[in-house]
């Protein structure tokens, strides 16, 4: 047997590979500080924020202005539908900047694509226009 059995052993020489060991360490590092940094913004506040607890933290509160009546209140499936579609199109948008990076070798295999791309998505939004998605009723 080779070396014992915590050693990592270059494949060509058999010798101890050093600059393994010191990736892995690299990469627990970065592990570790991506945890603290991930942390931070979830405990800090336990100790800054106001432990403050009385009648006006119990109220509902929305975007500075008094509620009245009962808070569940059903809303129009349209601001869903047009929420979703929001979110769908502009997801759908960001894969444009690594297709533009990637046909750089071939400049008019990229455009005809990218156009495609936008035509799917432009009959998409005139399929949603037609339907009335667009339109509020008040």
């Amino acid at each position: 047997m080779q070396g014992a059995a915590s050693e990592v052993l270059c494949g060509h020489c058999n010798r101890e590979n050093p600059l393994v060991m010191e990736q892995y360490a690299q990469l627990c590092g970065f592990l570790a500080l991506g945890l603290v940094l991930g942390a931070i913004p979830l405990i800090v506040p336990l100790f800054i924020s106001p432990r403050y607890e009385g009648e006006e933290t119990r109220q509902t509160y929305e975007c500075g202005v008094d509620t009245f009546g009962t808070s569940w209140m059903r809303f129009n499936i349209a601001y869903y539908v047009f929420a979703l579609i929001f979110v769908a199109f502009e997801v759908d948008v960001l894969y444009l900047f690594p297709v533009a990076l990637v046909f750089q070798e071939f400049p008019w295999r990229g455009l005809i694509e990218i156009a495609l791309f936008l035509a799917i998505l432009s009959l998409a939004i005139v399929y949603a226009w037609r339907k009335g998605v667009f339109k509020w009723s008040v």
